[in-house]
């Protein structure tokens, strides 16, 4: 799975670095950027959390949402 930042709407508040830095992580400009080209399985969950921490909404999964977890 692939994430993305939407940098018109993000406002650096930091909550996806916080949530998974392995993924995000906050520039020079305050904005986010994605680290990684894809989301290892075993850090769905926590960029999950990471989106809907996000204040702003500026983070989205690209394609389809990951599988639905048991």
């Amino acid at each position: 799975m692939r994430v993305v930042v939407k940098a018109e709407l993000c406002e650096g508040n930091g909550k996806c670095e916080a949530a998974a830095p392995e993924v995000f992580r906050l520039g020079e400009d305050d904005l986010s950027r994605v680290l990684v080209d894809e989301v290892p399985e075993a850090l769905l969950p926590r960029v999950e959390q990471a989106i809907r921490l996000c204040p702003r909404q500026a983070l989205a999964w690209v394609g389809n949402e990951p599988p639905a977890r048991e």
